[in-house]
């Protein structure tokens, strides 16, 4: 498998980062995960390109997670792309419909599939996905996909993710702010390597990265390697992880 970040960014543009998005590959299958501000940009600048993903699932329905959703169904429909399915959470069905009501141009331009998934397993083009519920200030799934990655999606930390990470090579999670910021529905470093302590993952990687943590990288990473043993990254925009 491989994950290419699309965008590690948040609601506050930096104009270093997108908004959220990974891109993920394995054999012929290619599934986009969120589609936040920007994501269809950087997609376009992959070898897969946006002509070559035709679906996407979503973590949850906040704007940094959806917004480039109807342009992305838009550069396919001119691209002559015929299919688009649309993955998530309670509500997703809801959230599309309503965009295409707003954008009445769009209906009807691709033959788009709606579906909603909940807690659990199932598949989903060609991956096969575990979900949990975050802690969030709304209703959201965290992913895990083939055994191998887990992404938190927007959430504060909690023991429970770390149980659901645990045995996977790279465990990608929110780490919006730096110690000093009291914050709550996502984690501050200290916060989020405490919940890790004693969790099996090979390497995390940190995204969802607010204005606030800029500079504070480092002292951010050192404050998860505390508690946490694997190795720990701060993930970018462009960076490729190949997982075996």
């Amino acid at each position: 498998m491989r994950l290419t970040f699309l965008g590690t960014g948040a609601a506050m543009p930096t104009g270093d980062r997108m908004q959220t998005g990974l891109l993920l590959e394995k054999s012929e299958e290619r599934l986009l995960v969120d589609c936040g501000s920007g994501v269809l940009h950087t997609l376009a600048r992959t070898d897969v390109g946006y002509e070559g993903v035709d679906t996407v699932l979503l973590t949850h329905h906040h704007l940094d997670h959806v917004s480039d959703l109807l342009p992305l169904l838009k550069a396919r429909w001119l691209a002559g792309e015929e299919e688009l399915t649309v993955a998530g959470p309670t509500g997703t069905e809801g959230l599309v419909t309503d965009l295409l009501d707003v954008h009445e141009y769009l209906q009807g331009r691709v033959d788009l599939t709606l579906r909603e998934v909940d807690v659990g397993s199932f598949a989903v083009a060609g991956f096969d996905v575990e979900a949990i519920e975050t802690r969030h200030s709304m209703p959201g799934l965290a992913y895990k996909f083939d055994g191998a990655l887990a992404f938190s999606a927007d959430t504060e930390a909690f023991a429970g993710m770390g149980e659901f990470a645990d045995g996977c090579e790279v465990l990608v999670h929110d780490c919006s702010f730096p110690d000093e910021v009291d914050v709550s529905n996502h984690p501050t470093p200290t916060q989020l390597g405490e919940s890790l302590a004693g969790v099996d993952v090979e390497e995390l990687y940190l995204t969802h990265l607010y204005p606030h943590t800029e500079g504070k990288h480092r002292e951010m990473r050192d404050a998860v390697s505390e508690h946490f043993d694997g190795h720990v990254a701060v993930a970018r925009d462009g960076l490729v992880v190949d997982i075996a």
